[in-house]
This record gives structure tokens, C-alpha cells and sequence, in this order.
């Protein structure tokens, strides 16, 4: 009788410790994207081009990662969650920052569902996230609580700094709420502190909201940025719309960025792409972006800076110009996880509108590559 008692208290042991961690993950994950070779042109000063493996070693579509996120829930609907990621490049193995270990995302929050998600640390801004149903073809077509990606090429993803905040397209010292309603609304905010004693240095405060439709989805944001003493504006509409394998994408952006004693910039950018996935291993995607701005100082190098981040050089005057890019690729899935692909793009610079990949009007880039994840 004592034998079978306590065979079954340890069996009703085990039962509860089972269950206790079954409400509770942990998962390693990772992605390795690889574009090689790549060709491009105008890639010194010269007007050389070169052939290597991706951009300076950088991948075309993603940058390569891997990270740790966990759940734990705590009952009446709410869970405990966490994110820890780090970039490197598959190139040579290097840190994609040096020294900062975890320079994609370290964040904890908690996900509940009358509340929403509420997280606190590194992480996306909220406004990058809206914007990415409409800011290039390859992310997600509807608005979600979890972080969204942009295409890596630098030809194409300075588009991205108008949703960013004074430290990047990711903020640091940040709290970010979001919440998807079951009638399809979504809404978001976020603020990142300083951490200085002169407030608001260094800060910044957006504001989301979009709606999934079903076959078209839309959004918008508001972003406000404190970036060294100097405020920076900007806001974003755009979406897209589902017809049986065509995805088409439509976005605006206009940017204010105050320069000091001199005149204030003024950015306008849009976007258009297509994304075409038919039965079968196959998609393709086709894409265009033009970014205009007015009254820009360059910075010490001579370019324009990136929206919201970049500093400038009050004796380089003032420039007007545009940058117009259009961008191309298809896809070959051998499996859900693993892909290869062919992709390219030609940039065309017009007016005072320099950047720093190229000392050319124009660029043309070319690539092959596979992205696999784990």
C-alpha cells in the first residue's frame, strides 16, 4: 500500500511539474542569408566596380541572426515574453556591431489578451513596423503585434530611416505598445528615453494605426525625434492589396528635419512594388522608390544624411535633389525554410542628391544567393 502511495504521488509529481513547464518556452532560432556573387558598379571613387560576396560582406535581403525568445505564461490570459538577437555576417564571421552582443533586439514584455503586448528595452520602432506592409514587397502583407523586417540593400533601404528613431531604425531605452483587435484595427505607441539630463535629447515618441481588410490592408504613423538637440518630423500612409497571386504595395513619406540656424529640410518619398507568387516553388517581385528632399545639408563626407540619425555639416550648404531606385528579384523556395534567389537593382541620383555607396549618378548591383532558417 505505501509502494503504490508513493508511486503515485511521484507520478502526480511529474504530472504537475510537466505541466508547469509546459506553459513555458525557450526557442533557439536563427536565419544565415548569403548573396554571392554580387556584382556592382561605381563602387570607388575611380568609378571601379567590384565582385564579391554581398554589399562590403553584407547579405541582400536579411541580415543574418540568431536569437533566443521565450513565453512564460502567468494565467487569465497574459504571458511573460522576451526577445535576445545578434547579427553577424556569414561573409567572415564578424559581428554586425562590435560590442554590442545582442544589436537586433533585447526586450521583455508582457502579452496579454485584453491589454496587448507591452515590452520595454531594444527593440524595433513601432513605426518601422507599421510601415513595413507597404515598404518594400518581401515582409509581411498584414499589421502584427511581432516585429517586421526590411530588405538589407543599401540601394533601397534608406527609405526605412523615415520611420526610425535618434538611435536607428530600432530604439534604444524604449517602451512600445501594440494591439491587433479582432475586428482587424490595430493601434501602437512608443517612446524611447534619452537616458540624459538634458531632456529630451536623444528621446523620441510615435504613434501607429492601421487595419487588416483581408485582401488590403492599410496603415499609418506619426514620429517625433529628438536626435543631439535637433527635432525631426515625419509621417507615413500607405498599404497594399491582394488580388488572387499579385500583391501590389503604395506608400508616402514626408520628412521635416530641422537643421539649426539653417533652413529646415523637407523629404518627400514613395514607393510602389509588386509581388507576384503563382502555385508552385516560384515568386517575383518588382519594385520602385523616389526620394526627394529639399533644403538638405550634407553631412562631412558629402552625402545627404539618413533621416532622423544622420548629422550634417552646416558650411556645406544647402541641396535639393532625388534619388530614384528601381529594384527587381525571384525566388526559388527548395523548401519552407530555405530559399535561392536572383535580385538586382539600378539607382539613379538627380540634382545635389549624393550618397555614399557611390561617387556615380547611378549604380547598377546584381546578385545571386540563399537564405535559410533554423
Amino acid at each position: 500500500m505505501k509502494i503504490r502511495h508513493l508511486t503515485l504521488a511521484v507520478a502526480l509529481g511529474l504530472a504537475a511539474t510537466h505541466s508547469v513547464y509546459a506553459q513555458s518556452s525557450v526557442q533557439l532560432y536563427g536565419l544565415l542569408d548569403m548573396s554571392v556573387p554580387t556584382y556592382i558598379t561605381h563602387a570607388d571613387d575611380a568609378g571601379n566596380h567590384v565582385v564579391g560576396m554581398g554589399n562590403g560582406g553584407e547579405p541582400w535581403f536579411s541580415g543574418s541572426r540568431w536569437g533566443l525568445k521565450g513565453a512564460e505564461d502567468i494565467g487569465n490570459g497574459s504571458k511573460i515574453i522576451f526577445r535576445l538577437e545578434s547579427e553577424y555576417r556569414v561573409s567572415d564571421g564578424q559581428m554586425e556591431d562590435p560590442g554590442q552582443i545582442f544589436d537586433r533586439d533585447a526586450w521583455v514584455g508582457l502579452e496579454d489578451n485584453l491589454l496587448g503586448k507591452i515590452t520595454v528595452g531594444f527593440q524595433n520602432t513601432i513605426a518601422r513596423d507599421a510601415a513595413a506592409i507597404y515598404g518594400d514587397p518581401y515582409g509581411s502583407a498584414s499589421l502584427k503585434t511581432e516585429e517586421g523586417g526590411w530588405t538589407n540593400s543599401n540601394n533601397f533601404k534608406q527609405l526605412i530611416f523615415y520611420s526610425g528613431s535618434a538611435t536607428g531604425t530600432r530604439s534604444n531605452n524604449s517602451v512600445a505598445w501594440k494591439k491587433l483587435f479582432d475586428n482587424g484595427l490595430f493601434l501602437s505607441a512608443g517612446y524611447a528615453f534619452g537616458n540624459t539630463t538634458t531632456f529630451p535629447v536623444q528621446s523620441n515618441y510615435q504613434v501607429a494605426a492601421g487595419y487588416n481588410g483581408g485582401p488590403f490592408n492599410v496603415s499609418a504613423f506619426y514620429n517625433h525625434t529628438n536626435h543631439l538637440g535637433f527635432t525631426d518630423q515625419s509621417y507615413s500612409v500607405g498599404g497594399n492589396y491582394t488580388f488572387d497571386i499579385v500583391r501590389f504595395n503604395a506608400g508616402y513619406f514626408h520628412y521635416l528635419g530641422d537643421q539649426g540656424a539653417l533652413a529646415q529640410r523637407h523629404d518627400d518619398a514613395w514607393t510602389v512594388s509588386l509581388k507576384i507568387a503563382p502555385k508552385g516553388p516560384f515568386d517575383y517581385e518588382l519594385g520602385y522608390q523616389q526620394l526627394r528632399t529639399k533644403n538638405a545639408a550634407y553631412n562631412l563626407d558629402g552625402d545627404i544624411p539618413y533621416a532622423n540619425v544622420g548629422t550634417f555639416d552646416p558650411a556645406s550648404g544647402l541641396h535639393n535633389g532625388f534619388k530614384e531606385t528601381l529594384y527587381w528579384s525571384a525566388f526559388y523556395h527548395l523548401s519552407k525554410r530555405t530559399e535561392l534567389y536572383l535580385a538586382g537593382d539600378y539607382m539613379k541620383l538627380h540634382g545635389g542628391y549624393t550618397v555614399a555607396q557611390t561617387s556615380s549618378t547611378n549604380q547598377l548591383e546584381l546578385t545571386t544567393g540563399i537564405r535559410t532558417r533554423f
